[in-house]
Parts: C-alpha cells; sequence; structure tokens
C-alpha cells in the first residue's frame, strides 16, 4: 500500500519542524531550448530522526536533488530550509586523502570546531570507535578495504556534529556481504544518533531494508510520485520474504513510470529489486 505525500499542517511534519523541507524545488542546467530540466516541483519533508530513501531510474535527478539540499548547488525555482551548518554529505566512493592516515582524515572534519591538536585526536578515535575502527588511526587509506574506507568516510560525516546525514549511493559498489554489514552499522548509529537521513540509492531492497520511507522519483524530469511507507518491523533483512514482497511491490511502480516516459528516453534504466 502506498500513502498520500507527508502530510503538513502549520509548517510542521507530525507535530515536529523537519529537518529538511523541499517546497516546489524545479532545477534547470542551461537556457533556452538547450536548458535540460533534472527536476519539476519536487516537494519533500524529511522529520528529525527520519530515513527517507530516494529511488528512482538513472538521470531522473537524485543525485541533483541531494546536491541541492546540501547546497552545492542552487535551485532554479522553489525553496529548500535546512539548516546547511549541521548537514553532513557521504557519495558514492569515500573520497578520503590518500596521503593523510586513517585520523587525520576523520579530523579534517574538525578542524572548523577550533579544537586543539590532541583534542582532535581524542575525538577522531571517538568516532572511528563508533564505526568499530578502533586501532586503525595510523592506516592509510590504501591499507584498507572498500568498506572499511567507507566506514572512515561515515566516521568523519559524524564528526561534522549533523543532524542531517545525506548519502548519495554510499555502498553502491560493494560486495553484497560487506553492503549487508554496513547496514547494519548505519542502522545502528542513525538510531543511537536520531539522525534524519536521506538516502539515494538504485537498489530498491537496499530502500527498504533501510528506509521508514522510500520515496520514488520519476524519469527526468524528476517529480515525486509515490511515496511508500515502510513498516515492516526492524531489525530487517535485504534476502527476507518481506523486504523482497514490499521491494516487488515498488519496483513494478518504478517499471510503470520508466514505461509511462518511454524506455528509450536518457536515463530510463530500468531497476531490479536486488538494483541490478
Amino acid at each position: 500500500m502506498t500513502a498520500p505525500l507527508t502530510e503538513q499542517a502549520g509548517g510542521r511534519v507530525g507535530g515536529q519542524e523537519p529537518a529538511v523541507r523541499i517546497q516546489a524545488v524545479s532545477k534547470i542546467y542551461g537556457q533556452g531550448k538547450a536548458g535540460l530540466q533534472a527536476l519539476d516541483n519536487v516537494a519533500l519533508d524529511v522529520a528529525p530522526g527520519e530515513f527517507v530513501c530516494l529511488l528512482g531510474a538513472s538521470g531522473c535527478g537524485k543525485s541533483t536533488l541531494l546536491s541541492l539540499v546540501a547546497g552545492l548547488d542552487a535551485p532554479t525555482a522553489g525553496r529548500i530550509d535546512v539548516d546547511r551548518d549541521r548537514i553532513a554529505l557521504m557519495f558514492q566512493e569515500p573520497a578520503l586523502f590518500p596521503w593523510l592516515t586513517v585520523s587525520a582524515n576523520v579530523e579534517m572534519a574538525l578542524r572548523a570546531k577550533g579544537l586543539n591538536r590532541q583534542e582532535r585526536r581524542d575525538s577522531a578515535a571517538e568516532f572511528l570507535d563508533i564505526v568499530h575502527l578502533g586501532g586503525f588511526g595510523k592506516k592509510r587509506p590504501h591499507e584498507l578495504s572498500g568498506g572499511m574506507r567507507q566506514r572512515v568516510a561515515l566516521a568523519r560525516a559524524l564528526a561534522q556534529d549533523a543532524d542531517v546525514l545525506l548519502m548519495d549511493e554510499p555502498f553502491g559498489a560493494l560486495d553484497a556481504m560487506t553492503r549487508d554489514l554496513l547496514h547494519d552499522e548505519l542502522e545502528r548509529i542513525w538510531r543511537e544518533r536520531d539522525l534524519a537521513v536521506l538516502f539515494v540509492t538504485h537498489n530498491v531492497r537496499e530502500a527498504v531494508r533501510l528506509g521508514d520511507r522510500v520515496v520514488l522519483l520519476s524519469s527526468r524530469p524528476g517529480r515525486v510520485v509515490e511515496d511508500f511507507p515502510v513498516t515492516l518491523p526492524r531489525p530487517r533483512r535485504t534476502d527476507s520474504a518481506e523486504v523482497a514482497g514490499q521491494a516487488g511491490e515498488i519496483t513494478q511502480r518504478l517499471r510503470e513510470e520508466v514505461m509511462r516516459h518511454g524506455f528509450t528516453q536518457p536515463g530510463a534504466q530500468e531497476v531490479a529489486p536486488d538494483g541490478r
């Protein structure tokens, strides 16, 4: 079953001010006939402590929307309300500085706080403990596995003391087992720190595994076409029948949307329940 889009009353979501409010946001690259519309009139609220997954075919504007929320770009129309001083952003690649140690990479996020060197080291060690990388602070990124590097990137994001965590396919390049383990880690940290998370993925089962809601965007230009609440009890398993069942429902709706826009449209690739 799908639910109507988040009800808004007096500018609040469920009695709380939203952590992220996206109001009638459109984004056009270029001008005139050569302009490319990536997003069209997108409206979405993310409540404090809510985990929202953005899903859609390639090229539908998911990453563009995340960049707009992060303040890396500006919308052509509409408004985004969020405290950007309390936002952390994670990309698909860890984007670590290879010449720095693991600890020094995390410390980069602490420099703006005015901490001295020892305070930064102590704080970085605490964040590495949170992602179960205690004792790896003196290693270099090339000495770590892909999953461990993503945990360092997560520790660096958490070190920014964010209330909102934006994640752009952070586990897409990892093998299934590592991805599953990082799902567990992310869910644990999300619960402990009461973060609002906006998570972009192509993997439908991943979205159902992690999300409180799965928001489906249309093919380009991206519009919110469906908002699926996920009420399955936690913890969830990606390979469970319950997750597979809801992933199948969402995949069918995604296929309908892709076909409605034409399968040959650029970026309108199909997304299977397992993300392949």
